[in-house]
């Protein structure tokens, strides 16, 4: 052997060595409910008004604690920095907002005294002044362009003259020795929170040479039977200053003794002055009317509006008022597209709004003057954007991935990725591969769905089913990283997913979303039955014998109807806050508008469809096992639900859980209920599917 030789053998002993004492490569991990509760999740950007900076929201979670708290962000879009954490955050912060210059941000926090109130800082942001000293929390704010006003929303009682009332009322309650309550009329309850006769009232303050909240504040809706923000999910998209700064324009229904039952939200205007009562400019439309927002000139208004009274999922317009002469018209009428948001460019030529498109939820382009639209972003789900001078700036995720800030010129061209949240915590984990497919189902039109494969995915095997029927049932399970019901804590755990969008959905145009009114138990579940078969033919690695389905809300509606209905396929089901009894729900949720509206009347009227698609009229063709979830805070689809479908099913003899959670609502919030859930249904699904 030369010398040549025997060097290259010795070195290539000594690789091969090096080699064998190396680690071997970290093998990628399933994603489990525990990482997805842990993840950082950001939304709300706010680009500055000269365009330079992006401030943002980051919410992050101390699982020990069980507790989430917020930070603001900001990200330079000229230099390339990565952003920072404003130091004010180490107080509590949320709903970040820019100054009108450019040179404050203002926010809410709890730091002074518990309650909620509004304080600035600068772009340093290491620093706190209070804005704010109201009696109660500060619920929503704004500060007018011209920097003299702020408003903020106060939960008052509406007959009060002032705030002093509604305290004094308030303390007697507390010390009361009593605690019943006498309501004469609806609602008593909404959402998750019963009725303390208090509505949400916006107040002006002004502000003084130092920005600071001063004098007393005006009720802008004094004497007003309603809310703005509205309840239960209301903020400050409700409500906006004039550029003048001379008026506020709110969205609000009177409440009446028809509140429960009727969506007729308007657009009212009052002066900041509080010289004249509000004033309705929308009381043509009985329907919808919300978020209203100005041009940057205060020329044009433009809020979205349905055209059907009653029906809560009709498809939302973008409707333009010019200021000056009350002239109103339709913008892009023949977009069949429902606005989720909408927002002004800053020369007010365009008009910019968020909607859901076939299994998608995208940014589009408006032109103002030719109703051109143009959609900007492609797959995936756009949960929130701002407007710039420059351009704009979104959050992005789909069902691989949470959210991450994108910013898109105005010009047009690629987007560029600002932030980078969760890259430690999701670098060794696998995800499942998404893909989306359609067939034809009911009355031969186009459905659409999703297939998430295994995180662990091999070609060879087959694999169990979990088949997620979404909520709604004017929804969509699309591209989209759900903090719910997401894919990829199923995809983790060795199963392969299937969602449909069946009629009903949104996104697909709204005589689409029309079709399951009153028809929740036959066209939907054709669509589901289709949209299995399909999966199964075009996917072999479905093991149709190990199949479970799963649903929330309608889709837990679903699971009871098909429990009777198309119970062959599934192995076991998973019901959470599904409806039992049709006709029960009508006399005891509380947005009757959508039960009366979906059921074609109220209980008690002729040729509704409460009996015609009704679980509980059906339960002796029950057998196949399942899970049962119900929360006690849930008034949308009440505790005695879940309770009357687990004793169905244990009164028969079905195998058959209750989850039974006393601190939630219709949906599981709290992180380490999340935590459990997942492995409580996943336990469950095991159980009848794994081999």
């Amino acid at each position: 052997m030369t010398k040549t030789l025997r060097i290259a053998a010795s070195a290539l002993a000594l690789s091969l060595a090096a080699f064998a004492l190396a680690p071997a490569a970290q093998a990628a991990r399933p994603f489990t409910a525990l990482d997805m509760v842990k993840l950082d999740r950001v939304s709300d950007p706010r680009i500055s008004p000269d365009g330079r900076y992006v401030l943002y929201a980051v919410r992050t979670m101390d699982f020990p604690a069980n507790r989430a708290a917020m930070s603001l962000w900001i990200a330079d879009l000229k230099a390339k920095a990565p952003p920072r954490r404003l130091a004010v955050s180490d107080g509590g912060v949320s709903a970040g907002r820019w100054s009108a210059d450019g040179k404050a941000i203002y926010f809410v926090s709890s730091r002074a005294g518990g309650l909620d109130q509004v304080f600035r800082t600068d772009v340093a942001g290491e620093a706190a002044v209070q804005v704010t000293s109201a009696p109660f929390d500060v619920g929503a704010y704004k500060v007018a362009d011209d920097g003299k006003t702020i408003v903020i929303s106060q939960a008052v009682f509406p007959d009060c003259a002032d705030l002093t009332c509604t305290q004094d009322r308030l303390a007697a309650k507390a010390t009361a020795k009593t605690t019943g309550v006498v309501y004469d009329k609806l609602f008593i309850r909404h959402w998750d929170t019963w009725n303390d006769k208090t509505q949400n009232h916006l107040f002006a303050f002004a502000l003084d040479a130092t920005g600071a909240a001063t004098g007393q504040p005006v009720d802008l809706m004094a004497g007003f039977d309603g809310d703005s923000p509205t309840k239960p999910f209301g903020g400050d998209e409700d409500f906006a200053i004039a550029p003048d700064g001379k008026s506020v324009a709110f969205s609000a229904k009177i409440a009446g003794r028809d509140e429960a039952w009727q969506t007729n939200y308007d657009v009212w205007s009052a002066p900041l002055d509080g010289s004249a009562k509000p004033a309705n400019l929308t009381p043509g439309n009985k329907a919808w009317d919300t978020a209203p927002v100005f041009s940057a000139a205060g020329k044009w208004a433009a809020y979205r509006a349905m055209k059907r009274p009653g029906f809560e999922a009709d498809r939302f317009g973008i409707i333009l008022r010019d200021q000056a002469s009350g002239q109103e018209r339709e913008l892009a009428p023949a977009w069949d597209r429902s606005a989720d948001a909408v927002a002004w460019s800053r020369d007010g030529k365009t008009i910019y709004a968020l909607a859901q498109d076939v299994g998608q939820t995208r940014l589009f382009a408006i032109d103002v003057k030719t109703a051109k639209v143009t959609a900007l972003t492609g797959d995936g789900h756009v949960s929130g954007f701002d407007v710039g001078p420059q351009g704009l700036v979104y959050a992005h995720d789909t069902l691989k991935g949470p959210a991450q800030l994108y910013s898109l010129p105005a010009k047009g061209g690629a987007p560029m990725k600002l932030t980078d949240l969760n890259s430690d915590a999701l670098k060794d984990v696998a995800m499942g591969e998404a893909e989306q497919f359609s067939f034809p189902g009911w009355n031969g039109e186009t459905v659409h769905g999703y297939l998430v494969k295994p995180a662990d995915f091999d070609p060879a095997k087959t694999y169990p089913v979990a088949f997620l029927i979404h909520g709604g049932p004017q929804g969509s399970f699309g591209n989209l990283f759900h903090y719910r019901w997401n894919a990829q804590t199923y995809a983790g755990a060795g199963y392969a997913v299937v969602m449909i969008d069946f009629h009903g959905s949104t996104g697909y145009g709204q005589a689409f979303t029309d079709a399951i009114s009153q028809h929740w138990g036959d066209r939907p579940l054709e669509d589901l039955q289709k949209g299995w078969s399909h999966a199964l033919a075009k996917y072999p690695f479905l093991d149709k014998d190990r199949a479970c389905a799963l649903g929330g809300s309608y889709g837990g509606f679903m699971v009871n109807w098909i429990a009777s209905q198309w119970k062959e396929p599934w192995k076991c089901l998973v019901n959470h806050d599904g409806i039992f009894d049709a006709r029960f729900m009508g006399y005891s949720t509380e947005e009757l508008w959508f039960s009366e509206w979906d059921n074609g009347g109220t209980p008690w009227e002729p040729n509704t469809t409460y009996a015609k698609f009704n679980p509980a009229d059906h339960v002796a063709d029950w057998s196949v096992p399942m899970m049962v979830v119900q929360g006690q805070n849930d008034y949308r689809v009440p505790l005695e639900q879940g309770i009357a479908s687990f004793t169905a099913l244990q009164r028969k003899g079905v195998p058959s859980q209750l989850l039974y959670y006393p601190n939630e609502n219709h949906w599981v919030l709290k992180a380490q209920n999340s935590v459990q859930w997942h492995s409580e249904v996943q336990a469950w699904l095991d159980r009848w599917t794994k081999k």
